[in-house]
């Protein structure tokens, strides 16, 4: 574990001295493989023990989903600490609801707002209301479509995908298959998240040389976003769609080798058709995202086969040195990186609001298989249970 931490600390040194110099997100392949996660978290940013009791408003999208409990606890408890009120809602992927929980904080005067939208493109109206009344929106994760969002915090959403594919390639050993073919399916997320199509895109693209060659086929014809996505990210909708198309594509013997779903919660539903309606008697590699809890225990239990890890924790320390700053007024550029506690790249390219392109800062996410579940516990966000077998959330 020492050798491996050390070969990472010199990887993370390599990545920081860049990661803040250029406009530019970081090339997919500079991201971590399958074994190398960021060094334990580090403290997040010193902040001002009085912040003028200032107001951030914080605006998650929903509860059903495990990650958006655990940014909406991380985000209230950094600021809190920092001396800020907060103001946190979840709008239950309603997207009148969340409209409505905006104005009310914009109603009881915040001092600025952090959106993690249900829709990308439904907050129009409402956040021009906080362009008005000067207050500043960061869009926090998922990219919003507003005139009214200069600045974004979130991961780098392109290279999750990448990730996934690569970690096909590696396990499957694409690149000696000689004239073995690998039948491959797709599950990705909700249209409304923007999201959505840069984790799709980024594993499709990735794979699609081995899909030119005839290495990956994809026995269902589906090779579109539009034609894999999952609206609400619902686990019981990708349920459905992948009972579907097993029984469409795979009820006559045809082998399914891999099963590339863009986060945990579709993966979660993949997992249940392959195990109640997959007639096939291999073990099918499963995608996923996030980390969440019941992913990780099919991880152990050989039900999924790895996620790409984002760790919230971080993303929620770089928004709120973000947040200081823009209420301080001090100047948006590069050097705030210097400030972050884990590595970011600073981008002023890659991201539009639907007018014009966003300073975005974007952190590195990294693989998690059953070879390296003890990194996660190293971030202080998971520990073991009391069998040593599964991880259990350290949030409370």
């Amino acid at each position: 574990m020492k050798k491996i931490l050390a070969s990472v600390l010199a990887i993370l040194m390599i990545i920081s001295m860049a990661a803040c110099g250029g406009n530019s997100a970081p090339a997919a392949t500079e991201a971590p493989a399958a074994t190398e996660a960021p060094a334990a978290e580090a403290p997040a940013a010193e902040a001002p023990a009085d912040a003028g009791q200032k107001t951030v408003g914080i605006a998650m999208p929903t509860k059903s989903l495990e990650r958006w409990n655990r940014d909406g606890e991380y985000l209230k408890a950094q600021f809190e600490a920092a001396g800020y009120a907060v103001e946190l809602t979840y709008s239950d992927n309603d997207n009148t609801k969340q409209n409505n929980d905006i104005s009310n904080m914009l109603a009881d005067k915040v001092d600025l707002l952090i959106v993690a939208a249900i829709d990308g493109e439904a907050l129009t109206q409402t956040l021009a209301e906080a362009k008005d009344q000067g207050v500043p929106v960061i869009a926090y994760d998922r990219m919003i479509k507003a005139d009214a969002v200069d600045y974004y915090v979130s991961f780098d959403n392109y290279t999750v995908g990448v990730l996934q594919a690569k970690y096909v390639i590696e396990h499957m050993d694409l690149d000696n298959a000689g004239d073995k073919t690998y039948n491959i399916e797709f599950t990705a997320g909700d249209p409304a998240d923007n999201n959505a199509g840069y984790f799709f895109n980024g594993a499709y693209d990735t794979l699609k040389p081995y899909l030119d060659a005839g290495t990956l086929k994809i026995p269902s014809g589906k090779n579109t976003f539009e034609q894999v996505a999952t609206p609400a990210w619902s686990t019981d909708t990708a349920l459905e769609n992948f009972q579907n198309t097993l029984a469409s594509f795979y009820s006559d013997g045809t082998v399914l080798d891999i099963a590339l779903c863009s986060n945990d919660s579709t993966a979660a539903g993949v997992s249940q058709a392959i195990e109640s309606d997959y007639a096939g008697s291999n073990t099918v590699m499963v995608t996923g995202q996030d980390g969440d809890i019941g992913n990780l225990q099919n991880i152990v239990d050989g039900k999924q086969t790895m996620t790409v890890y984002k760790n919230v924790a971080d993303e929620a320390g770089v928004t709120l040195v973000l947040a200081q700053a823009l209420l301080n007024g001090d100047a948006i550029d590069a050097s705030l990186c210097d400030k972050f506690a884990v590595t970011a790249a600073y981008d002023t390219e890659s991201y539009e609001n639907g007018t014009r392109p966003v300073t975005s800062f974007l952190l590195v996410p990294w693989s998690v298989d059953n070879t390296n579940l003890q990194q996660l516990v190293d971030t202080g966000n998971y520990k073991w249970d009391a069998n040593n077998k599964y991880l259990e959330s350290t949030a409370s």
